[in-house]
């Protein structure tokens, strides 16, 4: 039987929700459906905390990668963000509605999304971001062949850098036999203060965990200066990012050297920071969902993790903290900041 002709005009969102609603009720066919697909794919990210800040940068790198691979948003590409404000329920909540709203894969950036996008369906392709175990988790039985709707990238190949940094640090301060780790509050961040608790008593090294709490970074430095610390890890963590400007002003003020998760932070600052390409991370996504759109599983796309590392020393920072970083670490970095 012939499809029937329907002309739909306006918002592309809207477009392919009636699309959706004309399959399922069987007026159009499967050739209408694949025809909407080729002009619009659906795109949503998820993420547990707050709408980003102009400055964040993991929020502007996705669409990059995209566009590289020739997407064009509201032609050929609707990327929507949802952001759950930190309320776990509200975060199942937006994993169920892009179900509802039939979106063609789904970007859950951290663990908690994770769990809270693969809660909610077996079948939409999740292209997940993060820096967890998802073995460890269930959420897969091997990265090699993750099965099921779920792939994606790993920030570390093997547990969370956490510890690694740690050590570096150490390095960089040798005299430093209190070192902080900062924390937000949100109970993702647990595998990463276990490896940097492990390095430190490796190390010798006592390790206070200050938690910055309702987003208040004075007082958590407040809390650091009472510790006697003499130098901080700012946990890997998507506010901390978002927010990096505030710690790097606050960690200067207290003359803290610290060590952070992105070569950006040390950009703006930061004294330091081992960590892979953000940008080649968020290319690896963005061909992951490419890869789906042209019909590859999911599952049968293995889960990737990074391989190579870069150190990254700021020597500006470091002279204004009074530090002389040892030349047997500046000869190791990939790259140096003058």
């Amino acid at each position: 039987m012939p499809e029937v002709g329907v002309e739909l005009r306006g918002d592309p969102l809207i477009q392919r929700r009636e699309v959706v609603a004309l399959v399922a009720a069987g007026v159009l066919g499967p050739r209408a459906r694949a025809q909407s697909d080729a002009r619009i794919w659906r795109v949503g990210v998820l993420r547990p905390g707050d709408a980003p800040l102009p400055q964040d940068l993991q929020s502007n790198l996705l669409p990059v990668a995209l566009k590289e691979l020739g997407y064009t948003e509201g032609r050929t590409l609707l990327l929507e963000p949802r952001y759950a404000n930190g309320d776990p329920q509200r975060l199942q909540e937006l994993a169920r509605s892009f179900v509802e709203d039939a979106f063609d894969v789904v970007v859950p950036v951290g663990m908690l999304a994770t769990q809270a996008m693969k809660k909610a369906s077996s079948t939409v392709p999740i292209v997940m971001f993060g820096n967890f175990d998802p073995v460890a988790l269930g959420l897969v039985s091997n990265l090699a062949r993750p099965g099921g709707n779920l792939t994606g990238i790993l920030i570390a190949p093997d547990g969370t850098l956490a510890g690694k940094r740690l050590e570096l640090l150490r390095q960089a301060v040798p005299q430093g036999s209190r070192i902080g780790l900062l924390i937000p509050d949100d109970q993702s961040i647990r595998e990463q203060v276990e490896e940097t608790r492990k390095a430190a008593q490796s190390l010798g090294v006592a390790l206070p965990v200050i938690m910055v709490r309702d987003g208040d970074y004075a007082a958590a430095f407040a809390t650091l200066a009472r510790e006697r610390v003499t130098a901080l890890v700012v946990g890997s963590h998507q506010y901390f990012v978002r927010d990096r400007r505030q710690i790097i002003e606050l960690a200067a003020a207290h003359r803290l050297p610290a060590i952070y998760e992105w070569r950006e932070q040390v950009v703006d600052g930061g004294l330091m920071t081992y960590s892979t390409d953000l940008l080649g991370q968020y290319r690896r996504i963005a061909s992951y969902i490419d890869q789906i759109r042209k019909g590859a599983r999911p599952g049968d796309l293995p889960i990737d993790r990074p391989h190579r590392f870069e150190l990254v020393i700021n020597l500006k920072t470091a002279r204004a903290l009074g530090l002389s970083v040892p030349q047997q670490l500046l000869l190791r970095a990939d790259e140096v900041i003058e």
